[in-house]
């Protein structure tokens, strides 16, 4: 079924769906339903939309269904872990690939990827303010890396600057509009893309003319948090005070450090020892301190 026009802003989600169909199927549920629910508030009302969005709406139930002896589906918290994982661990790619002078086509991909993953975060609530720059971040330097390699000019590496509010312009909307990430040349339907919102091969990369910023310009993204992975060594020992008696420990923080194993628990499924240490140890010290 063709993509309505006024739906375009979800066309991407729906594609990183499609590609992680066989996959990684949590990736391509939730991308999904994030989908649904910004298209949505996108256009309910018309007919187009509406039958596209109900369709949709019965993949997803499908979907859960297929998929409820899993936690990632069944457990908010560990869905949220998943996707947060997943996102991070394809941003540590490209920000390596990037570190180390590495530019090609798929840590662009990986890049912006990430960041529509990061987009998908907000069905568990709202974005952390690290993702926020995560996601900021890695949608410029997509656009950034492919127009300087597009141009036959040398991107820089590593974190640079970008100029304040460039996000509105070459974030979600932006690329919907303006550039894009798709195969072949453009097309009005949907249908030519994703046959039913069904599995099928990835798309090649590529932006529409004139997209995106031509260089660095004035914020510092030096100050961004990278999580254990790709810059840090392993096994860095936290910073923990001896245990102390008479700590008091609220609902909240029960369930904060829930999180914290839950979100290791994920890790390791795919082998990302870093980032099940990094979250074990603020579970750690939150249970000891009281303090995160």
């Amino acid at each position: 079924m063709a993509l309505p026009v006024q739906l375009r802003g979800i066309q991407h989600h729906l594609r990183t769906a499609q590609e992680h169909e066989k996959r990684d199927p949590v990736v391509a549920y939730y991308c999904r339903l994030y989908a649904m629910q910004t298209g949505m508030k996108l256009d309910s009302k018309t007919p187009e939309c509406r039958k596209f969005l109900v369709k949709l709406m019965d993949q997803l139930e499908t979907m859960k269904k297929e998929l409820a002896e899993n936690d990632s589906i069944s457990q908010e918290v560990v869905g949220n872990a998943h996707i947060e994982n997943y996102a991070l661990k394809m941003f540590l790619y490209a920000d390596n690939e990037d570190r180390q002078g590495r530019f090609h086509k798929n840590m662009i991909k990986s890049f912006y990827s990430a960041s529509l993953l990061l987009d998908v975060l907000s069905v568990f609530g709202e974005l952390s303010e690290e993702n926020i720059q995560h996601r900021k971040y890695a949608r410029w330097k997509a656009t950034y890396i492919h127009n300087c390699l597009k141009n036959g000019e040398t991107p820089q590496a590593g974190p640079i600057g970008m100029e304040d509010g460039e996000e509105d312009e070459y974030g979600a909307e932006g690329f919907s509009h303006g550039a894009s990430f798709r195969g072949g040349p453009p097309s009005d339907s949907f249908e030519e893309q994703d046959q039913s919102l069904g599995p099928g091969a990835g798309p090649e990369i590529g932006f529409g003319a004139g997209s995106g910023p031509s260089g660095p310009q004035n914020t510092n993204f030096n100050n961004i948090h990278i999580p254990p992975g790709s810059h840090a060594p392993a096994n860095t020992p936290a910073e923990l005070p001896p245990p102390s008696g008479g700590v008091h420990l609220t609902a909240e923080d029960f369930t904060k450090a829930q999180k914290y194993c839950k979100y290791a628990g994920s890790s390791l499924q795919y082998e990302d020892v870093d980032t099940a240490i990094e979250n074990l140890q603020k579970a750690l010290k939150l249970l000891t301190t009281g303090r995160e």
